[in-house]
């Protein structure tokens, strides 16, 4: 029971950490890179489908992606769906693709993106603080109701600890290499 929390509790920090990385993989700096749309989602008849599911996503130059879409009649559907999104780019329709520039950003936007990754970041460490929490409870309750012994209880709750402190660090490893790279100018 207790090496089953403890898997779970690794299992959920990873999950936590991987969907850290691609909010940040999502977050715009100065070059093209597919991540910036592919989870865009785009009305595709009925159900909102990912981008990356219904088109081609290409950076042929380090300031432009295309947008190759399976089924041509959805394009203008996609167009909407990247205006929609807000993310400070304007796709080109041409009748066949998308071609979607992405401007220089001014220093105060640089900024701006560094101060929202940061704000990710702090509340994906909130999250995996919430995720040890919820095990060292469920540890503490084990040893409580005689399942596991005092030691087996601590040496778990140092372990749950240990693993906290390992995926805060790797966050903020992830948080320095993403401002190192939009503060490049």
């Amino acid at each position: 029971m207790l090496e089953t929390i403890l898997l779970e509790t690794e299992d959920k920090m990873d999950k936590t950490l991987q969907f850290l990385q691609q909010e940040l993989a999502g977050l715009r700096t100065g070059k093209a890179h597919p991540s910036l749309v592919d989870t865009i989602t785009v009305d595709y008849y009925g159900p909102p489908t990912r981008l990356r599911d219904i088109a081609n996503i290409s950076t042929p130059e380090p300031r432009l992606i295309v947008i190759n879409p399976f089924d041509p009649s959805s394009l203008g559907l996609i167009e909407k769906a990247i205006t929609a999104a807000n993310i400070g780019i304007t796709p080109m329709n041409d009748g066949r693709l998308i071609r979607v520039p992405i401007p220089e950003l001014s220093e105060e936007r640089r900024k701006e993106m560094v101060k929202m990754a940061g704000r990710t970041t702090e509340e994906q460490r909130v999250a995996i603080r919430n995720i040890r929490r919820d095990a060292n409870e469920q540890i503490k309750g084990l040893q409580k109701s005689g399942d596991i012994t005092e030691d087996d209880r601590d040496s778990a709750l140092e372990d749950t600890q240990k693993s906290t402190n390992g995926h805060i660090t790797k966050m903020d490893h992830i948080l320095a290499a993403k401002e190192k790279e939009v503060l490049e100018v």
